[in-house]
């Protein structure tokens, strides 16, 4: 058992807004999601207005979704971790509780600016260059208070954990300063520093990495956390965690060329992003192996406890989109799914099943640790939530693999004097059950965020909690 410091407190002030943060950004996220998908269903939802059309409110629900609930998770989990492992409070409480009003302010511009239409047009980098240096200035803070809590530790050993969000801060920082880079024109308008396919090779570097580093190596930091505690066991390799860390740190950044296939990137390169997208299924495999395996002797854990279901289902979603990802990668492949709902897919079953269901696992994990009680304050509704989670992902997914592969194939059917077999009205009408199931399987998903915004909210009124913002330090 470790020891600590009796004098040493750690600050969960911060952890606790972007725990809540995380909840309000996920509902409000997928409430857009659900939006947007029910206006491919009945276009008339889109009610003929500029600011509540499909194109505008799409990358509000994106930026919602991945900075807003995913982002505000990674705060909240990487500051609560790495006080945790390290045994040291915050190197700074000013400058993280500057990380969390920056933060809210980003997204809060970005609700206001996306419906409006002001955007750079970049996948996942939209917002205008004021709001991306308010993104900068934030982020070098956020850098700075994890990395000094780091220095500043009284635990020997920086934990694995640790290792993947460091990574996570740092390339993000790097992707962003680098596909961000333009000319300001006006207050809310700017022109990218580069030109053609220069300036689509810097997106999907900077748009797969959003996916590999943000949504990825930031979680599986939490994976590496807040699986084995609430299993209650030792990581299973944590040697095989160290390779899993710098395999997938080394090839990740490299595959964003496979974004661009059969477009006018030159072929080397997309070979390129082709080779090592089928070189990250190792590494990625590697991780949820272990996260599974950690579950060796706890097994029996699953029938009982409902967060730990959440945690665990997220590594099969994982293990799923990772193995889905490089195969749609090989230009074979990627020729009959390109542009089509199975990519649609393919990035849900990750959004969805890995990146929602780990952190809702983790945050429900949290709560009660913040507001000092036993437990959540219903055990129940947390397996109600989980069923829900489960079903929407699952109709959601299937939905879109359906729907592409069927795209796919009418899109390239062809009449034996050349001539296509079906216009791009009928492969569009032959999508919309797709498009109704997909619906049905949001309005799910998001059924289950309204359950566990009742469940935090109930929790944190029982008579007993109390929102501490200095808590006694307890080994972790």
């Amino acid at each position: 058992m470790s020891t600590v410091n009796a004098d040493l407190t750690y600050n969960y002030k911060v952890v606790r807004q972007f725990a809540i943060m995380t909840v309000v950004w996920g509902i409000v996220g997928m409430s857009l999601g659900v939006i947007i998908a029910s206006q491919l269903v009945w276009p008339q939802l889109n009610l003929d207005l500029p600011w509540t059309h499909f194109g505008r409110l799409r990358p509000l629900h994106t930026n919602a979704v991945i900075f807003g609930f995913g982002g505000s998770a990674l705060f909240a989990t990487s500051y609560y971790v790495v006080q945790r492992t390290c045994q040291a409070r915050l190197f700074s409480d000013g400058l993280a509780a500057f990380t969390f009003w920056g933060w809210q302010a980003v997204l809060v511009a970005a609700v206001i600016t996306l419906p409006l239409g002001l955007t750079s047009t970049k996948e996942y980098a939209e917002l205008e260059w004021p709001i991306d240096l308010l993104i900068l200035v934030t982020w070098v803070s956020y850098a700075i208070v994890f990395f000094g809590t780091i220095m500043k530790r009284s635990a020997p050993h920086i934990y694995v954990a640790n290792w993947f969000y460091g990574a996570f801060i740092i390339t993000v920082a790097v992707l962003h300063i680098g596909n961000n880079l333009a000319l300001p024109a006006s207050l809310f308008k700017s022109y990218s520093a580069y030109a053609g396919v220069t300036d689509a090779m810097m997106q999907w570097w900077w748009g797969h990495n959003a996916v590999g580093f943000f949504l990825t190596a930031g979680f599986l930091g939490m994976m590496y956390y807040f699986v084995p505690k609430q299993a209650n066991r030792p990581v299973y390799s944590y040697r095989l965690s160290i390779v899993h860390f710098w395999a997938l740190i080394a090839t990740y950044v490299w595959a964003g060329g496979h974004h661009l296939h059969y477009s006018a990137l030159p072929d080397w390169a997309q070979t390129a992003g082709m080779i090592m997208s089928l070189i990250l299924l190792a590494p990625s495999w590697g991780g949820m192996i272990n996260g599974m395996m950690t579950l060796s002797g706890a097994w029996h854990k699953l029938r009982t406890d409902p967060i730990l279901r959440f945690l665990v289902v997220s590594l099969s979603f994982y293990g799923m989109s990772t193995f889905e990802g490089p195969m749609m990668a090989i230009k074979t492949v990627n020729a009959l799914s390109h542009n089509t709902d199975w990519t649609i897919g393919h990035v849900h079953s990750g959004a969805l099943g890995w990146v929602a269901m780990i952190s809702i696992g983790a945050i429900y994990h949290l709560i009660p640790k913040l507001w000092g009680i036993k437990e959540m304050y219903s055990i129940s509704l947390i397996n109600v939530h989980f069923w829900l989670a489960t079903v929407g992902t699952v109709l959601y997914i299937v939905a879109m693999w359906v729907n592409g592969i069927m795209q796919g194939l009418m899109w390239r059917a062809v009449n034996e004097d050349g001539t296509l077999t079906y216009s791009f009205v009928q492969a569009l009408e032959a999508s919309w059950p797709g498009y109704l199931v997909r619906f049905i399987g949001g309005v799910i998903f998001l059924s289950g965020m309204l359950v566990m915004a009742w469940n935090v909210w109930m929790t944190i009124r029982q008579k007993d909690a109390v929102a501490a913002d200095n808590v006694a330090a307890q080994p972790a």
